[in-house]
């Protein structure tokens, strides 16, 4: 898997959207004789662990929106290249705090299309049906007609999606009877449950999006270029605040700092502005500092950091510190909205 996953990043290197790879070394200390290792860019927290957060809540539009838009990138170009993913999976999908994007990692099941080495590749629960049939004749010793395509990727991807939108693991779901006879009328089940507080119109688009990666037909499967076409892509989405809270950026955004008191006397804001910046330069250097006396944002303040680093560490200090008698909120705040000077007015 070494060599082949250092092929494959090697090939792939320099797309946003893929975990770079820095270099190769040799660990001579390992229990078992040298081994080799990939020196890799450090990554965030995995939609593996942001679905255990939002537990049967489901993830919000804007993450999924994010999450999808991220991965149908890095699918679209790998795919462009000649490659396949082959285990696609949430632990697989990574955030990049610096980036403030979704990274794809893991290429060891990778490979070039039409040139598959492995037989046993995707993990349960997010395998395509070709790829399930191909691991049933290979146990059995026998060749499948169908090769494996890169459309197996969009089906994990399918699936992925499907869970962020339901807060449920999906495995035993897929591996159902009634899954293999009619999938569509599950998907609208789970599109048309209570639980579900998304509106209407958006969540059916993401539903027609989710319904064209899991084809049961590898022909007929959306590739990552056209599913990038949906219309779903183009609706404006603003983040949660638990996405604010989940997600680290460079930016900090602190709530319940200021008085409306404060923001009215110059002088006052003045010396409050000091005593924040003072306090949150204990974290890293602070690039800016903003406090909005109008809505959108009025009294909220935000903070940039040089890098995510800082202001995890800040944020993590700060929640809940006690600042002029009452208690500070700290979220990240997306740096490409707050350089564009776009604040968000509903972050419920």
């Amino acid at each position: 898997g070494f060599r082949k996953e250092r092929a494959a990043l090697e090939q792939l290197r320099g797309h946003r959207n893929i975990v770079t790879l820095y270099g190769v070394f040799t660990n001579h200390y390992s229990a078992n004789g040298p081994s080799r290792c990939l020196l890799l860019e450090l990554l965030d927290i995995s939609v593996s662990e942001l679905l255990l957060h939002s537990s049967n809540q489901g993830c919000s539009m804007w993450m999924i929106q994010h999450c999808a838009r991220d991965v149908l990138e890095a699918l679209a170009f790998l795919h462009h290249k000649g490659y396949v993913h082959a285990d696609l999976k949430p632990r697989n999908i990574l955030w990049s705090a610096e980036e403030e994007c979704f990274k794809l990692i893991d290429f060891g099941l990778s490979f070039r299309e039409g040139n598959q080495d492995v037989k046993y590749i995707q993990t349960d629960g997010y395998r395509a049906p070709e790829a399930e049939l191909q691991n049933c004749l290979a146990q059995a010793g026998l060749q499948s007609e169908t090769e494996c395509t890169s459309a197996v990727d969009l089906w994990s991807l399918g699936i992925v999606l499907l869970e962020m939108f339901s807060g449920m693991k999906l495995k035993q779901t897929v591996q159902s009877q009634e899954w293999k006879t009619n999938s569509s009328a599950i998907i609208d089940r789970i599109f048309a449950s209570e639980g579900v507080v998304n509106s209407a119109i958006p969540a059916y688009h993401l539903r027609d999006l989710i319904k064209s990666m899991l084809h049961c037909d590898q022909g007929k499967r959306a590739s990552a270029e056209k599913a990038l076409c949906s219309p779903f892509f183009s609706i404006p989405f603003a983040p949660h605040i638990e996405d604010l809270v989940m997600l680290p950026t460079p930016v900090l955004r602190l709530l319940n700092v200021l008085s409306d008191a404060s923001l009215q006397c110059e002088e006052e804001y003045e010396d409050v502005l000091e005593d924040i910046r003072e306090e949150c330069q204990k974290y890293g250097p602070v690039v800016s500092l903003l406090i909005p006396k109008e809505n959108p944002g009025k009294g909220q303040v935000f903070v940039e950091y040089a890098n995510a680093g800082d202001s995890k560490a800040a944020q993590k200090m700060l929640t809940g510190k006690i600042f002029d008698g009452k208690f500070v909120v700290a979220t990240f705040y997306p740096l490409s909205a707050y350089k564009r000077g776009y604040l968000y007015q509903n972050l419920l």
